[in-house]
C-alpha cells in the first residue's frame, strides 16, 4: 500500500495546509502559494486516478455493505462548509484528523502484511520506493505544522488519538478496509479540488478592487411602469366604452319599442308592421350572425351530427326562449310604459337564480351563500306582483291592463330560460350526464339549430301578431316618411352596431382580467342609466311647459295640452321624448300610491337581478380564457345585452368564497436548449435567461404556482481526445460554458453574498458519469435545476435534430411513459393511471431553445397561457429579434419584423402558423408523442429529399407533422426573444442555403395532402390552403418577378426596348446559374456578393426615378403609383402599430436595396447547392485525433471483461436485495423518492456524516456501490470549475440510454461507399429540383416575353386620371397576366394588414391581462424599474400564476 498511502498524504498536506494558511488571521495566503498547491493537486489527481485503477484490479468482485471504520474523519458536500473554514474552530479537528488517518494507515500496512498481501499490486508499483521513503516524514511534519499553529494560536494541542481499530481475522476484512480507506481518500481529494478553487478565488479578491463587469440583464427594452399605467388607462375607457355602448344598445331597443307602441306620433300607424319588423331584426340579428359563423365552420371545417336527445332538447327549450323573447318585444312591451319596459327586461334573471338554488341543493351548497339566489327569486317576484298591481290600478283599464302586464311578466319569465345550459351540468342526473357531453362534442350543428329555432319562432311570432294587432304586411312596402324612415334605420342600425361592439368589449374585458371595472360594473350601471336617460327628457320638457302655463300646471294637464294631442306637433328628438311621455300619461301617475308601486318594482327588479349575479363578483378568471369558458352562448339578447352578457357568464361551484381558489392543474416546463460551439458572448445569454427564469418562479414558490421548472442544455460535441489520455475529455466550449455558469451564479447572488468577504460560493453541483457522454447539475440560487448533458459525438448522433430526439425520449418517454408503466406494474387502476398519464401528458411543456437565445420570463409566461388555455395548440412561437451589427444583420432585422409584422400574423389569424422556429418556441408533450408525430421525427435519412426536408429544417418538419395530425401552432407577438443572426455575407448566405429547400420541401410535403389536412386540422380551412398555395406558388416565381422588375428598371433608366431590356436582365443570373455549377460555394457566395453590390446601386437609382416619375407624371392613380403608395403606407402604418420597433422601417431603404441579391442570387445558390447539407454555419475543423475518439480506448481482455460482467451481476443483485438507503438533498429536491431507479442516480465515493440541510450527502447508514470507469468518459477535466461529488446513472435509467443510442441515436458508420451513394442522390435530386425550378421561371419570363411582342392586342387600357381626379385623355396600356399579378399582391398585402390589426389587438389583450394578474405595483423595485444593482430583476411572485387577487376581477 505504498502508492495508497503516498496519495493519502498527498491529500492531506495539500487540503490541510490550505486550511491552516487561508485560516492564518495574519497574514493572508498569497497567490504564489496558492499556484504551488494547485500544481500539486493536478498531480494528486493522477495518483488517486491510479489508485482506483489498481484497486479496481485488485477488488474488483468485492462488494460493500456500509463503512466499519466509525473513527475515520468525514467530509461535510455543502456550500456553507467553505464559509466555515477558520482556524480557531477547525485547527483542532484538523490535527486530530491527520493523526486518524496516519493511525489507520499504517495501521492497514500492518494488516496487509499480517494476512499475506502484497504491499501493492504489481502493475502500479513503478516508482512507489521514493514515495515510501517520504511519507512519513510527510505525515510528521503536517502533525508539526498543526500544532506549532495551534500553539501560536496559544491552544492546547489535542493529545493523540487512540482509536479502537478492529482485529484483522481474513483476507477479506483486509481487502473491505483497504476499499473503504480508498473510496473515503478519493472523496477528500475531490472536495480538495472545491476547497482549493474557493481559497483561490477569495486570495485573488481585493477589497480596493469591487467594481464589476456586469452584462445586461433586465429587460431595457420594455418600459414596464408606462406599460403598467397604460393598461389601468385601457381598462378605464373599456369600462366607458362599454357603459356607452350597452346603454346606447339597451335605448335604441326602448326607442324602437316605443315607436311601435299605439301612442307613439312619431311614425303612421300604417307604418307599425315596419316598426315591428324592425324590433323582430333586432331580435334575430345575434341568431343571424351566429348561423352564418357556424355555416362556415360546417363547410370549410366539418362537423359533427348529435344525438337526437340533444337536437329535441335543444329545439324544445330554444323554441320557449325564443317564444317568450318574440311575445315580450312585439306583444306585450310596446303598450307598457317605459319606467315598466326597464322593470321587465331587468327581471330576466328568475329562472336563472332558481336554477342556482337547485344547483347548490344537488351538490349539497346550501350555505349562507345560497341566500343570495333564493332572495333574489323573492325580490323578482315581489317586482312582478307591485308591477301587476300597479296596472289593475285603473278600474277602467284593469282588464286590458292586467292581460299585457300578464302576458309580459309570463314571457319574460320564459325569456329568462335563455341561459338554461349554464346550469345543465348541475341539474342532470348521472345517467343523463351524457347530454352535456353530447353538446360539447357537437356545438356547430347545435349552434345552427339554436339559431334557425330562434329566427323560426320569432318568425312566426310576428307573422301571427301582425294582423292581430290590426296591421297588415301589404304596409311594409307602403311609402314611409322620410324622417320616419331615416329614424328607424338609424335606430335599426345603431343598435345592432352598439350591441356588438358591446358584446365584443365585454369580452375583451374579461381576458384582460378586468371583470369587476371594466365588465361587471359598467353593465350594471347601463341597467340603471336607462331609467333617468329616458326620463330626465320628459321632465325637462314638462318643466319647460310647467313654467309657460304657470302655477297649477299639473301633470295631466301636460298630457292632455302636449303630449297626447294628435295632428301636426313638434318634431325630431322632442317628439320621441312626447312618445316616452305619453305611455306614463295613459298610465296615471298622478297620485303617490302609483309612484310607489312603480318605483318598488323598478328597485326590486334591479336589486334582484344584481343578487342573482352577485357569485360573479368572487369568480376568478384566467388570462385570455377561451370564450367558451367566458359564457355558454356564443349570442347575446338584442333585447337585453346588459342582463345577457352577465348572466351568459359560467356559473362555477367551486369558487364560492374569497379564500377559495379555483382549481390549477400543475404544470411542467422543460427548458431545453442544443448546443453547437456557441461563443462565451452566446452562452451568457441563454444562462442568464435560465437564471432569470429561476428568480421569477423558485422552487420553493411551485406549489403556490402550479408550475415546476427544470433546464436541460445539450451540448453536441463537447469532448476531445488529447494526446496521451486513454479517454476522452471535455473541450474548450465545455470550459467556456461552466466559466459562464461561474459568473452568471455570481451575478445572481450578489444580494446574498457579503461584500466585505469576497465572492459568493456556487451552489451544489453534481457530475454524472452517462452512457453518451456525461451530465453536469447544478442547483440554481433558488432552487431550480440546470443539467447540462455533454454529448459525445463517438458515441451518439449529433447535430440539433437528435439532441431534441434524445430530450423528447428523456423527458417524455423516460420520465413521462415509463414512470406510469411501472404503476401500471404495481397493479394499479389502469383507468386511473391512463387518466393521469394523459392528464401529465396535456400540461408538460417543452421550451425549444437555441444556445444563444435571449428571453425574459414573460415572454415564456405568453406562451404558456396559449397553450394553458386551448387544449388544440401543439406549439407556440414568439417574436424573433435578430441581434448583431452590420449591414447583414440590419437586412435581417427588417426582414424579421416583415415576417412577423404580416405573415405570421396572417397564417395565426386565418389558419394557423406553419413553423414554430426552434430558437424560442414552446410545445405540448401530448402533440409531441402523437402518434405519427415523434416516432416519425426519428426517421433517419435514407433519401436525398430526407437529408433536405428532415436535418435542414427540422423545426418546420416537426410542426408539418403537428399539422397533418390536426394540431394548431400559433403566434404570439408580445413573446419576445432574441438570437444572434448572421454577421457575415457568407454565413448568411448558408444559412439561407439550408433553410430556402427545406421550407419548400415541408411546404409541398404539407399542401400535397390538403384535402386530408384540412379534414384532419380544424384550423386549416380550404380558403387558407388556397392562400398558402399562393404564397408558395409566388415564392417558385420570385427569380422570374425580379428580373422582370429589373427589367422594367431598365426600361425606365435607359430607354431600353422592353424585349431588350428582358434579355438584359435575365442574362446575369443566367451566367451566375451557370456558374454555381462549376465554381466552389466560397468562390459562388464571392461572386454573388459582387453582384450584390451592382444591383443595390441600381436599385438605388431606380427608387429615385420612380418617385421623380410619379412626381412629373402628375397622377396617383396609375397600377404603379397605386402599388408603391400601398406598399409605403401598409409598412409604414405597420411599423407605427409597433411602436418598439418603429425603428426598423429605416432598414427598409435597405431591404430594398437588397431584393435582387435576398430574392433573386441567394435562391439560384440555394437551389444550386441544395446537394449541400452541411450545417453552414459554427462549423470548426475537428479537433486533433478527434474523427480516432474510439480507436484510442485500450480494448479489454477476456479476463477483464468477465470480472466487469461479474461485478455488474454482484451489484444488481445486492441493489436488489436491499435498495441503497442514500439521501441526497440536491437529488430530494428534484425527485420525490430517493436514488432508485426511478431517479437514476448512484454515489460514487461516499462518506457518512452529519451535514446541514443544504447538503448533498446527509446522515445515516450507507453502501457504497462503486463505478466502472472502463466504460465512461472523463469528466474530471472540468473538475477544476465544478468539483462537487461524482454520481453514476442507476442501471435502468443507463439501461435506457443504452437502448436509446441503441435503437434512434447510434452514430452514423463512417462508410465511404454509403457517403458516396448519398452525395449522388443529392446531386441527382439538386438537378432534377433545379431543372423544375428555374424551368417555371423561364415559362414565366417567355410569357412575360410573349406579351409583350403581342402588347397592342393583348393588353388592358386604363385611363389617366390627374391628381385633382380629371381625365387627362390617355390611357396606361398594361400586359393582363402582370396586372393581375400586381393586383393579386395589392389584394394580398392588404389581406396580411388587416389580418394584422386583428392580431395585433388580440395581443395587446393579452399583454394587458398579464400585466394586471402577474407584475407588481409600481411601488415594488424590480422588474418594472428601480436599482438593480443589488436586485437585477425582482421580478412579482405574489399574485398566482393564473387567478385574480382574492377578491376576483382584476388587480387595477
Amino acid at each position: 500500500m505504498k502508492l495508497f498511502t503516498d496519495v493519502g498524504v498527498t491529500v492531506l498536506q495539500v487540503v490541510l495546509l490550505a486550511q491552516v494558511c487561508f485560516s492564518m488571521p495574519r497574514p493572508r495566503p498569497n497567490c504564489q502559494r496558492f499556484r504551488r498547491m494547485d500544481h500539486t493537486v493536478q498531480q494528486l489527481q493522477l495518483l488517486s486516478r491510479e489508485l482506483l485503477r489498481v484497486m479496481e484490479a485488485e477488488l474488483g468482485l468485492v462488494e460493500m455493505d456500509g463503512y466499519r471504520l466509525e473513527h475515520l474523519p468525514a467530509m461535510e458536500f455543502s456550500v456553507d462548509h467553505l464559509h466555515s473554514l477558520t482556524l480557531n474552530e477547525s485547527l483542532s479537528e484538523l490535527h486530530r484528523d491527520l493523526s486518524l488517518f496516519k493511525l489507520h494507515v499504517d495501521w492497514l500496512d500492518g494488516a496487509r502484511e499480517g494476512v499475506g498481501l502484497p504491499a501493492l499490486p504489481t502493475e502500479g508499483a513503478i516508482g512507489q520506493a521514493q514515495r515510501h521513503n517520504r511519507t512519513s516524514g510527510h505525515l510528521t511534519e503536517l502533525v508539526g505544522m498543526t500544532s506549532d499553529a495551534l500553539r501560536v494560536l496559544q491552544q492546547e494541542v489535542p493529545p493523540p488519538p487512540s482509536p479502537s481499530l478492529p482485529d484483522v481475522l481474513h483476507t477479506f476484512n483486509v481487502l473491505h478496509y483497504s476499499l473503504e480507506i480508498a473510496e473515503r481518500l478519493k472523496v477528500y481529494c475531490d472536495w480538495s479540488r472545491r476547497v482549493l478553487k474557493r481559497f483561490r478565488e477569495l486570495s485573488s479578491w481585493k477589497p480596493w478592487d469591487t467594481v464589476k463587469e456586469v452584462p445586461e440583464i433586465r429587460d431595457g427594452f420594455t418600459p414596464w411602469k408606462f406599460i403598467k399605467l397604460l393598461s389601468f388607462l385601457l381598462c378605464c375607457l373599456c369600462c366607458l366604452l362599454v357603459f356607452a355602448l350597452a346603454l346606447c344598445s339597451k335605448a335604441s331597443f326602448l326607442l324602437l319599442i316605443t315607436l311601435a307602441g299605439p301612442s307613439s306620433l312619431s311614425v303612421p300607424q300604417e307604418n307599425k308592421a315596419l316598426v315591428l319588423l324592425a324590433v323582430w331584426g333586432a331580435l334575430v340579428a345575434p341568431s343571424l350572425l351566429l348561423m352564418l359563423k357556424n355555416l362556415w365552420k360546417a363547410l370549410f371545417f366539418g362537423s359533427k351530427l348529435p344525438s337526437k336527445g340533444a337536437i329535441a332538447l335543444v329545439v324544445c327549450m330554444e323554441a320557449l326562449v325564443s317564444g317568450g323573447s318574440a311575445i315580450l318585444c312585439l306583444a306585450a312591451l310596446p303598450h307598457l310604459d317605459i319606467v315598466s319596459n326597464i322593470t321587465l327586461l331587468n327581471s330576466v334573471a328568475v329562472f336563472s337564480s332558481v336554477f342556482q338554488l337547485a344547483a347548490r341543493s344537488r351538490a349539497g351548497r346550501l350555505d349562507r351563500l345560497a341566500l343570495l339566489p333564493a332572495a333574489s327569486v323573492l325580490l323578482l317576484l315581489l317586482g312582478h306582483c307591485l308591477l301587476l298591481a300597479l296596472y289593475l290600478q285603473d278600474p277602467a283599464r284593469r282588464r286590458e291592463a292586467a292581460l299585457r302586464c300578464g302576458l309580459a311578466v309570463g314571457a319574460a319569465a320564459l325569456a329568462s330560460l335563455a341561459w338554461w345550459e349554464n346550469y345543465l351540468g348541475y341539474l342532470l342526473r348521472a345517467k343523463d350526464a351524457w347530454l352535456t357531453a353530447e353538446m360539447q362534442r357537437c356545438p356547430v350543428v347545435l349552434r345552427l339549430l339554436t339559431a334557425a329555432t330562434r329566427l323560426a319562432v320569432a318568425g312566426c311570432v310576428l307573422a301571427a301578431y301582425v294582423p292581430l294587432s290590426g296591421g297588415a304586411w301589404s304596409s311594409v312596402w307602403a311609402p314611409v316618411a322620410p324622417a320616419a324612415g331615416r329614424l328607424l334605420a338609424t335606430l335599426a342600425g345603431l343598435q345592432l352596431l352598439s350591441s356588438v361592439a358591446a358584446h365584443w368589449l365585454a369580452l375583451v374585458a374579461c381576458k384582460m382580467n378586468a371583470l369587476r371595472l371594466s365588465f361587471l360594473l359598467p353593465l350594471y350601471l347601463a341597467s340603471l342609466a336607462a331609467l333617468p336617460l329616458f326620463l330626465a327628457p320628459a321632465f325637462v320638457f314638462f318643466r319647460r311647459q310647467q313654467d309657460a302655463g304657470g302655477p297649477g300646471y299639473s301633470f295631466p294637464r301636460y298630457c292632455e295640452e302636449a303630449v297626447l294631442v294628435g295632428g301636426p306637433g313638434p318634431a325630431g328628438f322632442q317628439r320621441l321624448a312626447l312618445d316616452v311621455t305619453a305611455n306614463l300619461c295613459v298610465l296615471g301617475l298622478q297620485r303617490p300610491v302609483q309612484m310607489g308601486l312603480m318605483t318598488g318594482s323598478a328597485v326590486c327588479c334591479w336589486v334582484g337581478f344584481l343578487l342573482a349575479t352577485s357569485h360573479l363578483w368572487r369568480l376568478r378568471l384566467q388570462r385570455i380564457l377561451p370564450t367558451q369558458h367566458l359564457f355558454v352562448r356564443r349570442l347575446y339578447e338584442g333585447a337585453f345585452l346588459e342582463q345577457s352578457l352577465v348572466l351568459n357568464t359560467r356559473f362555477d361551484l367551486q369558487s364560492p368564497t374569497h379564500h377559495r381558489k379555483s382549481p390549477e392543474e400543475h404544470l411542467t416546463m422543460y427548458m431545453c436548449a442544443t448546443m453547437w460551439h456557441e461563443t462565451f458572448d452566446e452562452m451568457m445569454k441563454i444562462i442568464i435567461s435560465i437564471f432569470r427564469w429561476d428568480q421569477f418562479r423558485p422552487r420553493a414558490d411551485e406549489e403556490l404556482h402550479k408550475l415546476t421548472c427544470e433546464a436541460h442544455i445539450f451540448f453536441d460535441d463537447a469532448f476531445k481526445t488529447v494526446p496521451g489520455s486513454r479517454e476522452r475529455q471535455a473541450n474548450q466550449y465545455v470550459e467556456d460554458l461552466v466559466m459562464v455558469i461561474q459568473r452568471v451564479y455570481s451575478i445572481f447572488q450578489e444580494d446574498a453574498q457579503n461584500s466585505f468577504k469576497g465572492p459568493a460560493a456556487i451552489g451544489d453541483q453534481l457530475l454524472v458519469k452517462t452512457p453518451y457522454g456525461g451530465r453536469l447539475q447544478v442547483a440554481l440560487p433558488h432552487g431550480n435545476l440546470l443539467v447540462v448533458h455533454l454529448k459525445d459525438k463517438s458515441l451518439i448522433r449529433h447535430k440539433k435534430r437528435w439532441s431534441q430526439i434524445m430530450y423528447m425520449y428523456y423527458l417524455l418517454g423516460w420520465r413521462l411513459d415509463a414512470k406510469y408503466y411501472k404503476r401500471w406494474l404495481n397493479n394499479d387502476d389502469e383507468t386511473a393511471v391512463r387518466q393521469e398519464k394523459e392528464r401529465e401528458k396535456r400540461n408538460t411543456y417543452i421550451l425549444a431553445l437555441d444556445g444563444d437565445t435571449d428571453f425574459h420570463p414573460p415572454a415564456v409566461m405568453l406562451l404558456i397561457d396559449r397553450l394553458k388555455q386551448y387544449p388544440g395548440v401543439g406549439a407556440a412561437c414568439g417574436r424573433i429579434h435578430p441581434t448583431g451589427t452590420g449591414p447583414i444583420v440590419w437586412y435581417q432585422k427588417f426582414e424579421y419584423a416583415l415576417t412577423h409584422w404580416l405573415y405570421k400574423t396572417a397564417e395565426h389569424v386565418l389558419g394557423c402558423v406553419l413553423c414554430s422556429p426552434g430558437c424560442f418556441s414552446l410545445f405540448r408533450a401530448a402533440a409531441i408523442m402523437d402518434v405519427n408525430i415523434m416516432k416519425k421525427y426519428t426517421t433517419p435519412p435514407t433519401e436525398a429529399l430526407h437529408h433536405i426536408q428532415y436535418d435542414q429544417g427540422e423545426d418546420r418538419w416537426l410542426c408539418t407533422l403537428m399539422l397533418q395530425q390536426g394540431w394548431r401552432v400559433e403566434y404570439n407577438a408580445a413573446s419576445d426573444a432574441y438570437t444572434n443572426a448572421p454577421e457575415g455575407f457568407k454565413e448568411f448566405y448558408n444559412q439561407r442555403r439550408r433553410w430556402t429547400p427545406s421550407t419548400l420541401a415541408n411546404s409541398i410535403d404539407l399542401l400535397g395532402g390538403s384535402m386530408t389536412l384540412a379534414r384532419k386540422n380544424r384550423s386549416i380551412s380550404r380558403p387558407y390552403l388556397l392562400y398558402e398555395m399562393f404564397i408558395v406558388g409566388s415564392s417558385l416565381l420570385i427569380p422570374a418577378t425580379v428580373c422582370l422588375m429589373i427589367t422594367g428598371m431598365l426600361n425606365l433608366l435607359l430607354n431600353i426596348d422592353p424585349n431588350g431590356a428582358l434579355i438584359l436582365a435575365t442574362l446575369p443570373p443566367a451566367v451566375y446559374l451557370l456558374l454555381c455549377f462549376y465554381l466552389k460555394a466560397d468562390t459562388q457566395v464571392t461572386v454573388a456578393a459582387v453582384m450584390s453590390v451592382l444591383y443595390a446601386i441600381l436599385m438605388l437609382v431606380t427608387m429615385l426615378s420612380i418617385i421623380s416619375f410619379l412626381v412629373k407624371d402628375n397622377t396617383i392613380f396609375s397600377p404603379l403609383s397605386i402599388s408603391f403608395i400601398t406598399f409605403v403606407a401598409v409598412y409604414v402604418i405597420t411599423a407605427l402599430l409597433h411602436p418598439q420597433e418603429a425603428h426598423l422601417i429605416v432598414y427598409g431603404l435597405l431591404y430594398i436595396l437588397a431584393i435582387p441579391a435576398a430574392y433573386l442570387l441567394l435562391s439560384i445558390y440555394s437551389i444550386v447547392n441544395m446537394n449541400n447539407v452541411s450545417w453552414g454555419t459554427r462549423e470548426t475543423t475537428p479537433l486533433a485525433g478527434a474523427a480516432a475518439a474510439a480507436a484510442t480506448r485500450r480494448p479489454l481482455n477476456k479476463m477483464e471483461s468477465a470480472r466487469n460482467t461479474m461485478r455488474h451481476l454482484c451489484q444488481q443483485a445486492k441493489c436488489c436485495r436491499c435498495p441503497c438507503p442514500r439521501d441526497y438533498t440536491l437529488l430530494r429536491q428534484y425527485d420525490p423518492e430517493p436514488p432508485t431507479a426511478a431517479t437514476g442516480y448512484e454515489l460514487k465515493t461516499f462518506i457518512a456524516e452529519p451535514g446541514p440541510q443544504n447538503t448533498i450527502v446527509e446522515s445515516g447508514p450507507q453502501n457504497t456501490i462503486r463505478w466502472n470507469m472502463s466504460e465512461h468518459i472523463l469528466l474530471d477535466h472540468i473538475s477544476h470549475f465544478f468539483s462537487g461529488c461524482f454520481f453514476s446513472l442507476l442501471e435502468d435509467e443507463a439501461q435506457f440510454w443504452r437502448e436509446l443510442m441503441e435503437r434512434y441515436l447510434k452514430p452514423f458508420p463512417d462508410d465511404e461507399k454509403t457517403k458516396r451513394e448519398t452525395m449522388k442522390s443529392l446531386k441527382d435530386l439538386r438537378n432534377k429540383a433545379t431543372f423544375i425550378y428555374f424551368f417555371i421561371n423561364l415559362l414565366w419570363l417567355v410569357a412575360t416575353f410573349t406579351l409583350q411582342l403581342l402588347k397592342g392586342s393583348l393588353s388592358i387600357s386604363i385611363p389617366k386620371y390627374n391628381n385633382q381626379l380629371v381625365f387627362t385623355g390617355e390611357y396606361i396600356k398594361v400586359e393582363p397576366v402582370s396586372f393581375m399579378f400586381l393586383i393579386t399582391f395589392v389584394v394580398l398585402i392588404l389581406l396580411q394588414f388587416f389580418t394584422m390589426l386583428f392580431h395585433r389587438t388580440y395581443t395587446l389583450i393579452h399583454f394587458i391581462g398579464y400585466v394586471n394578474t402577474e407584475l407588481r405595483t409600481d411601488q415594488q423595485q424590480g422588474y418594472n424599474g428601480g436599482d438593480s444593482s443589488k436586485d437585477p430583476e425582482a421580478y412579482a411572485h405574489e399574485p398566482t400564476l393564473y387567478s385574480t387577487n382574492e377578491d376576483g376581477g382584476t388587480m387595477v
